[in-house]
């Protein structure tokens, strides 16, 4: 579903720079507003057109494109939510794996705190 709503927002993307590259000018733009044009009321207020078909074509692909755009975003985010902290604290930890020999593993040397010199033995620890 994902795939299929972004093909059709690319192609939405393509029709909607389409309809406006091909619309006709509609005035001077912003030097008209600066006196750069006639400085009537139509050139500030602006003149009200019927709407032609890439007029109507522009907004609608507009409109479109930025309700798949919101789609599309709500779907991504769910898909990716991070997971609670407290998800992970309710899982086990995993035990580490024991050492795949052969023969069975050798029990662990107690560790001291300082090394015994050469030659001379640990004491044996109090109880």
């Amino acid at each position: 579903m994902y795939t299929f709503l972004l093909t059709l927002l690319i192609l939405d993307a393509f029709v909607l720079v389409i309809a406006v590259l091909l619309q006709a000018g509609k005035g001077g733009g912003l030097a008209a507003s600066f006196g750069g044009a006639s400085s009537s009321a139509d050139s500030v207020i602006g003149s009200r057109q019927a709407g032609n078909l890439l007029t109507k074509a522009s907004w609608w692909c507009g409109g479109i494109f930025l309700g798949l755009a919101f789609i599309l975003q709500m779907m991504s985010s769910r898909s990716a939510a991070p997971k609670s902290v407290l998800d992970r604290l309710a899982a086990p930890a995993a035990a580490p794996a024991a050492p795949a020999t052969g023969g069975a593993a050798a029990p662990a040397a107690p560790l001291t705190s300082t090394p015994a010199p050469a030659g001379q033995q640990a004491a044996p620890p109090q109880q």
